[in-house]
Order: structure tokens, then sequence, then C-alpha cells
């Protein structure tokens, strides 16, 4: 249940629909929401057969990734604070049936609209349904960039770019992340992440130390990330 002004204009700033909605839908939607936190290494949703519903990240970091059948994962996105999982309600969207997995990166705090009450405020509300579709647009233009990367970007210029990015989600030049979790994230081998940073090593543009990279020249790995490396591994 929501009841506090601070939860009340999280769920303004956060639910695009919320001004369309009439007082009675609005303590409605106020009384059936969940509150829920996670830890690091949770799973808030792990396959399309349980439809848990609408997840609204308050605070925390999440990734949504999918498992190739030998076993590779590849991160599609990735959830901040204020962001809305839709995947993990994907059962009320007609047609649309994949496996897709939503782990837990950092200690994370949501409020989760179940299914059944999402899928009657969106009968009942148009405005609900056109933010359920353009959630759904953005989170697949989002899925579509990472395709496009895998199959036509060089690996070098592709983990150029994840540890510039990475960099900007730790707030640091000092990256705390095994090169098997790099793996995770780009859909490849341990073994294929490890040779390339070694290689960014030797160039002078990373520093590898136990548990930690750390960028030692931030120019020279944009300029990589951007038309740098050709090395397709």
């Amino acid at each position: 249940m929501v009841s506090s002004y601070e939860d009340i204009h999280f769920l303004e700033e956060t639910l695009g629909f919320w001004k369309q909605l009439n007082q009675s839908q609005k303590m409605k939607l106020q009384n059936i929401i969940i509150k829920k936190s996670f830890l690091p290494g949770e799973s808030m949703h792990s396959n399309s057969e349980y439809c848990s519903g609408l997840y609204l990240i308050h605070t925390g970091q999440v990734r949504a990734y999918i498992v190739s059948e030998s076993g590779k994962e590849i991160t599609l996105y990735r959830l901040f604070d204020r962001d809305v999982c839709i995947f993990s309600a994907s059962c009320i969207m007609r047609n649309i049936a994949f496996d897709i997995h939503v782990e837990v990166e950092k200690d994370t705090t949501t409020f989760l609209i179940p299914t059944p009450e999402f899928q009657k405020l969106s009968d009942e509300v148009i405005a609900v349904q056109k933010f359920t579709n353009d959630l759904m647009a953005s989170r697949f233009s989002d899925v579509m960039w990472i395709m496009e990367q895998a199959l036509f970007t060089s690996f070098d210029k592709r983990l150029a770019s994840f540890l510039l990015e990475q960099s900007v989600v730790d707030a640091s030049e000092e990256l705390k992340i095994t090169h098997e979790k790099i793996a995770n994230h780009m859909g490849s081998a341990r073994e294929v992440v490890t040779r390339m940073l070694k290689y960014f090593q030797n160039e002078g543009v990373i520093e590898l130390q136990r548990g930690t990279i750390k960028i030692l020249n931030r120019k020279l790995l944009e300029r990589w990330s951007n038309s740098y490396g050709s090395n397709n591994t």
C-alpha cells in the first residue's frame, strides 16, 4: 500500500497516466501496490510463464537479459531510479511470449502493480494503454540497438563502449566488475573478454587489477568506442 506524500509523488512522476485517473482509480491503485525490496543477485522476473506485474524502480539498479540455448547471457538494457520494468508484465500484451530475466545489480526498492489490476486499469483508461505501448516501443528500441551492436559492431568497440557506460553507472574510473560479469552483459565468453582487456592494457588504455578495471586513458577509450578499433574477436 502507498500512503506517504513521497510515495504518491513518486507515482505521479513515474506513471505518465496518473493525471488521467479519477480519484477512485488513484485510491485503488495506491491500495493494491506492493512495496518490495531486492538484494544484488536476486531475480525479479525469470521467464514468460510467470507474469508478476509492472515494477516501478524506486531506487536501485537492475538488468534485463536473455539466455541463449548454449547458456550465454546478453544484457538487453538496464533500469535505474524511476524507471519502469514493462517486461515483467509482458503477459498482458498479446502475441508477445519470450523468456526474459530481470536480475538485481544493486540494492533495489520497487513498487509492484500486480498484473490483474494493471490489466483492468489498462482496459478502463486509454492513457494507460498509450503508456504501455510507448514503454514497450522504447524498450524494443533498446533491444534492437543491442542486437545491432552484437551483430555488426566489432568486439573491441563494443567492449570500449561497455567500459565507458559502466564508469558512468559506477560514477568512477575504477570498475569493480569481473571478466565473467562483463561477458554475461555482452553475450560473449570470459576468455574473449579477458584477451581483449589485456590488449587494452598493453595499449595503455586500462589497468587490470584483481577484481578491478581502472580506466587510465578515457579519451583514447572514447576514440576506440567510436571508430578506433576493428578487431572482430
